[in-house]
């Protein structure tokens, strides 16, 4: 999935950014509130991690100002606030700004990503934590996937790519939209890698689990279900 860092610290947001990477994600890094708006107002992401003691919050605006203005436009984008601040009254206003969760800085990376889970499963509407679909189950908590009770191994991108479609089954996903769930902002995305990720996922899964709307994108089709030679384009 693809995740905006608003933090200024550059070493927590550095590491911060590599381990959500290898976990497959795609995380664009902003330092202040200025920079944060104006992304959040022409792109869209997952979810946003948000520090709230941004530098110069006088001037630039602080990451509660970003809350409440993200909120104030009608933005529903989940919000995790990442703060050293840890007073009732400050995770009482991030709260009440709007923030779906509050993680109290230091913290651990496994908690983070916990609540992360969390967060999105309330934001689609799921309360179990696994997904699943025509034999297929994947768990965003583990890694781990599976097919008729047999374990897949996936590389990061691979499962980043299936989340995705599990995450909307039936539902057409465009290859750009698969690239923006899969790279952040100065990442090589090659004109074929989606083509690559989606053979190497219908190989490990089998061919008939992603299916191919010419034209339009990928989607997850059902099982035993006939695919129209005129949309299906098998050398994808």
């Amino acid at each position: 999935m693809r995740i905006l860092l608003v933090e200024d610290d550059r070493m927590i947001g550095s590491t911060l950014r590599q381990a959500l990477r290898l976990e497959g994600n795609a995380v664009d890094w902003v330092y202040d509130a200025k920079a944060a708006l104006g992304t959040l107002a022409s792109e869209r992401f997952a979810l946003v991690l948000l520090d709230l003691g941004l530098p110069e919050p006088e001037r630039l605006g602080s990451g509660l100002d970003v809350l409440r203005q993200l909120r104030a436009r009608a933005d529903a984008t989940p919000v995790i606030v990442l703060t050293a601040r840890d007073a009732l009254e400050d995770r009482v206003a991030g709260l009440d700004a709007g923030a779906d969760d509050y993680l109290v800085k230091p913290f651990e990376l496994d908690e983070l990503a916990a609540r992360m889970r969390a967060v999105l499963r309330r934001h689609a509407g799921r309360a179990a934590p696994l997904l699943a679909h025509e034999g297929i189950t994947l768990d965003p908590a583990t890694r781990q996937v599976q097919r008729d009770g047999q374990p897949v191994l996936l590389s990061a991108r691979e499962f980043a790519l299936l989340e995705a479609l599990m995450a909307r089954p039936g539902a057409i996903l465009s290859r750009a939209q698969l690239e923006d769930k899969l790279y952040g902002w100065g990442e090589e995305v090659e004109s074929n890698t989606v083509s690559v990720y989606i053979h190497q996922l219908r190989r490990k899964l089998g061919a008939d689990v992603i299916r191919t709307m010419r034209g339009l994108g990928y989607y997850l089709g059902k099982r035993g279900e006939a695919a129209d030679a005129a949309a299906e384009d098998a050398g994808t």
